[in-house]
């Protein structure tokens, strides 16, 4: 697990266009926005997700375990000149998280279900994706898309997103496939707000959550 990680808080809510809209006003005129995104803050996120043969991080996050971890491969703004090979772990209320660039060979043989050399490695987390791909039958499973605004502070390293217009893959992982049809997985009214900090959230940012 994540022991020499460091570890942060991570808070997620379901929120309506119309709270997006006076939140996402009210940050852009106290906080930095992303220097990722485009003109508007924006880029585009899609990624991978694993899991074991027996959906083991599924069903350990329905069940609420408060110890688990989630692989990913991800991309942004649909080139795979950036892919990040991710672990996020839980660890009771807080979160971290390993990522390591790769190219998109290696990509695609982990989408393929080939862990050949991985146990050869210098990566930490390279050689935990081995182990779980080979004794736990690790393999992708489902994608993810949507598009981030996302705000910045120093102060205990705050990151607000606004994850917008979520959709699925259903059952494709055909992750570098800019026309893959995809599906909203819930209400169309529905976004996403994400909030994160080191250890406390400064008051005065707080304040415009209420």
């Amino acid at each position: 697990m994540a022991r020499n990680i460091p570890l942060r808080h991570e808070l997620k809510f379901f929120i309506n266009e119309m709270q997006y809209q006076v939140l996402s006003r009210q940050l852009d005129r106290v906080l930095w926005r992303d220097p990722n995104g485009d003109v508007n803050n924006e880029y585009h996120i899609r990624s991978l997700y694993f899991d074991t043969i027996f959906n083991d991080a599924y069903f350990d996050k329905m069940d609420g375990d408060q110890n688990r971890d989630k692989y990913r491969i991800r991309i942004y703004n649909m080139r795979d000149t950036n892919i990040k090979l991710e672990c996020k772990t839980k660890v009771g209320s807080l979160i971290s998280k390993r990522s390591l660039g790769i190219p998109r060979d290696l990509a695609e043989q982990i989408i393929a279900c080939d862990p050949t050399g991985l146990e050869q490695t210098r990566y930490g987390l390279l050689s935990d994706l081995y182990r779980e791909m080979t004794c736990k039958l690790l393999r992708p499973v489902v994608i993810v898309d949507y598009v981030r605004e996302a705000y910045l502070h120093p102060a205990q390293n705050v990151r607000i997103t606004f994850d917008l217009k979520l959709r699925s893959g259903l059952s494709s992982v055909d992750l570098f496939n800019p026309k893959l049809a995809t599906v909203c997985p819930h209400d169309e009214n529905t976004e996403i707000l994400e909030i994160k900090f080191d250890n406390y959230l400064p008051d005065y940012i707080s304040g415009l959550m209420a």
